[in-house]
């Protein structure tokens, strides 16, 4: 049942956390929420998303447009020609109202009271949230220095716990001495438990109620809760009222421990409970009844979560069931009590179980005589206090709540882990991030209070929350106006909203006369057939164009016969991207024309690199050259795949000019005057790239195969100007005696290697023969003992009688 409980707690906050990422990204996946809202007032549209505006220009709406053209994003309706004096876009704000400073430590030894101490910095704020608009806030908590401490022990008391009782005797006196060090108020209190006194938990013998135990033991009677001390600061009253307890007994071997722990978090008058730190400390070696269990013993009536408590006894043990799990966590939570489990070793996993289910609690191993219960408890005191958990209330339909936190050396964390900040040691400060938003408005409009406070803690944000519902100009507007046809609408926002029954763009129709014939005839063109071009509702007589799923995309005219995405196109972009579709014809940019407006007017795209236009061979057609020049092509007319390069096509005359070579050596003088020669000694003393525009640097050989340099360049008076390197690189003649040493040295090493490679076969050609020679010798030995063709002449024979006596 334990486990069940988890995995559904958890199910539930992931489902949770998925539907308010989802409520957050939906928008997005809808397009613009601000068309697909259908808003009929200012106020359903600030409502339908952040991004959306309402334009209160009475003068906006085209004709055939509906009222809810007047809502969509705000640069969609500055594009449609509404001003941005005109349009209605209420922000929310974030107001704090109490701000205390963070309590730093106590000074000059003065003892601050509990509600002196502040913890979490603001105390109170106002948001006033528009839809899908996120508030963001920061909120700061510091662990303040002696921060008072209440510790209530609540301990089983059957009989298998009779050895921790003895060491629980002195606790008070100890535990106290420990805890001064942490805080110098420091209150602790004793209650103990056992069982329903009904059957089957408990024998209802008279004997066995009076001595619950064997007769050689003497017991208590069963009892289900006893408030034994309530918080005190005297630690030897706690160790006198503790040594005078005694064991009890019962039947079953879980105990009924949750009825006692929801009497200790609901009777805080009783239990002594102060506005502090509030500590219980569960001891046991046993499991834990839960709800349901009661029918075991014919109690059906749920857990009612209240204090049942008469001198200091829980009497209604026999009458209600033992509290849920769930029932537990909230009644903890509501009365900021952080739980320790102090059990035995053996049960350690049912514990750590429930300790994931109950927030701000820990859980540490019982000696098996309770006497590690003092480490124990301040070891579960430091876990618990050094982890800061954020919880909020619950909150108002549709708004939903963020965090991001802040925490010691830069360790930033969201989702879940942003409520979160652990290792947080006294006069530790740690920031986190709120963000609130609202999807629409509360159905009654209210304004809703949610809180904010650290698990465990009794010191909380309290946060009211105003919803933006309505445009500022909602007030002045003009109830029975006239402008809305004889006074059925409001004249509110420069549109009418209808009274009940009326609809139309000034409230002209009711909604009984909608569809006649008669009307429907004012919404036919020319006498036609489709109404409203089978592109609209024709609503009181007039056409209401239809809706796209595009909101950029949209129908207008008396008739609905004009559009805004029916132009023409180029490359796949209405009107080429340069202008703008009105009534499917398209109104170009200035610097174009044409039907798509997919032909330019600059030439600038169509000037060479000789900034002539089309490299002076063509024309330029919407930024286009057309080549007239059959020779060239490519973009500028400046590409002429069977023209010679500049280079070649002016070698011959830059050769005979500057070094009288050359094949036009005799006509230069005719044929050779295009352009100024300038001569420099070396190639190095030629322009370089940037020396002048338009510079082409040229290598060239002559007949005698050496090379010389020159530059080409064409200045922006059209003149044409060489330069040219005096100096040629010649190729050198080979170098005779190293090569012919080289060859002779070549044909050396190459008979010396084949003279060493026979040499080498030859050495290893005889190893193999005398080996060969060597293991023949050693087969052909002759034996003499054995010749074939030897008999002897002496024949023995050996009587069978003979036995060698």
């Amino acid at each position: 049942m334990i486990y069940t409980g988890m995995i559904l707690f958890k199910m539930d906050v992931r489902l949770l956390l998925i539907s308010l990422l989802l409520g957050l990204s939906r928008a997005q996946l809808d397009g613009n929420e601000c068309t697909k809202a259908s808003a009929q007032s200012c106020g359903e549209c600030i409502q339908a998303g952040e991004k959306c505006g309402w334009c209160i220009d009475k003068d906006f709406l085209k004709q055939g447009e509906q009222k809810s053209t007047r809502c969509d994003e705000i640069e969609a309706l500055i594009k449609k020609g509404c001003s941005e004096a005109s349009i209605e876009n209420p922000r929310g704000t974030v107001s704090v109202n109490k701000n205390q400073s963070l309590t730093d430590r106590t000074k000059d030894g003065v003892k601050l009271k509990p509600d002196q101490i502040t913890q979490i910095q603001p105390q109170k704020l106002t948001l006033n949230l528009r839809s899908g608009e996120a508030q963001t806030f920061n909120l700061i908590f510091k662990r303040a220095e002696d921060y008072p401490i209440d510790l209530y022990y609540l301990m089983d008391l059957s009989y298998s716990m009779k050895d921790d009782l003895e060491n629980v005797k002195n606790l008070g006196t100890d535990l106290m001495a420990e805890m001064q060090k942490i805080t110098s108020d420091f209150r602790i209190g004793f209650g103990s438990f056992v069982e329903k006194t009904v059957m089957p938990y408990i024998s209802t013998t008279p004997a066995k109620l009076l001595n619950p135990c064997t007769s050689d033991q003497n017991c208590t009677s069963p009892f289900s809760y006893k408030n034994v001390l309530s918080l005190t600061s005297q630690g030897s009253q706690f160790n006198n009222l503790v040594s005078k307890q005694q064991i009890s007994g019962n039947l079953d071997s879980p105990e009924g421990g949750f009825d006692a722990i929801m009497q200790v978090a609901v009777c805080p008058n009783q239990i002594g409970w102060r506005n502090v730190t509030r500590l219980l400390v569960f001891s046991t070696d046993a499991g834990f009844h839960f709800a349901g269990d009661g029918k075991l013993g014919g109690i059906v009536l749920p857990n009612d979560g209240k204090c049942h408590l008469q001198d200091n006894m829980y009497t209604m043990s026999h009458y209600y069931d033992y509290p849920s799990i769930a029932h537990l966590v909230q009644k903890l939570s509501e009365n900021n009590i952080q739980t320790i489990f102090a059990v035995t070793e053996e049960f350690q996993p049912v514990y750590q179980e429930l300790k994931n289910l109950i927030p701000k609690s820990a859980v540490g191993t019982l000696s098996s005589d309770s006497g590690n219960v003092i480490k124990l408890i301040i070891d579960a005191y430091n876990s618990l206090s050094s982890e800061i958990i954020l919880e909020n209330s619950r909150l108002p339909e549709g708004v939903s709540i963020s965090y991001i936190s802040h925490c010691k050396n830069g360790v930033s964390d969201k989702g879940e882990n942003g409520r979160k900040c652990s290792n947080i040691s006294i006069g530790d400060q740690v920031m986190f991030e709120v963000a609130i938003m609202a999807k629409g408005c509360p159905s009654n409009g209210k304004s809703e209070t949610i809180k904010i406070k650290p698990q465990g803690f009794t010191e909380e944000v309290e946060i009211v929350l105003n919803f933006i519902c309505e445009c500022a100009c909602h007030k002045e507007g003009i109830p029975n106006s006239p402008v809305c046809h004889f006074g059925n609408g409001t004249l509110e926002c420069g549109a009418c909203r209808c009274n009940e029954g009326r609809i139309g763009r000034v409230c002209e129709c009711s909604k009984d006369e909608v569809r006649t014939d008669d009307l429907d005839a004012n919404c036919r063109m020319d006498n036609g057939t489709d109404i409203c071009n089978n592109n609209g509702d024709c609503v009181c007589g007039a056409c209401e164009c239809k809706k796209r799923d595009n909101p950029e995309e949209r129908y207008s005219g008396k008739f609905c016969e004009c559009d805004n995405f029916n132009c023409d196109r180029s490359n796949n972009k209405l009107c080429g991207g340069h202008g703008r579709c009105e009534c499917r014809k398209c109104i170009c940019e200035a610097n174009y024309t044409g039907s798509a407006c997919d032909c330019s007017l600059d030439t600038s795209t169509c000037l060479a690199s000789n900034k002539q236009i089309c490299n002076g061979r063509g024309t330029c057609e919407c930024g286009t050259c057309k080549c007239t020049d059959l020779k060239f092509q490519g973009p500028t007319c400046e590409i002429c795949p069977t023209c010679p390069g500049v280079c070649t096509e002016h070698k011959d005359c830059v050769q005979c000019q500057a070094f009288g070579t050359g094949e036009k050596k005799d006509t230069c003088k005719e044929q050779c005057n295009k352009f100024i020669l300038v001569k420099k000694k070396k190639k190095e003393e030629l322009p370089q790239p940037n020396d002048q525009p338009y510079i082409n640097h040229c290598k060239e050989r002559d007949a005698n195969d050496c090379w010389f340099f020159f530059t080409y360049a064409t200045k922006n008076d059209s003149t044409v100007e060489v330069h040219v390197a005096e100096e040629l690189e010649c190729p050198s003649g080979p170098d005779i005696i190293p090569i012919v040493a080289g060859v002779v040295a070549g044909i050396v090493l190459i008979g010396l290697a084949l003279l060493l490679i026979w040499k080498l076969l030859m050495i290893i050609h005889d190893r193999r023969e005398f080996a060969k020679f060597e293991k023949e010798k050693m087969n052909a030995r002759w034996d003499a003992g054995e010749n074939p063709i030897y008999k002897s002449a002496v024949t023995t024979v050996v009587n069978p009688k003979y036995e060698g006596k």
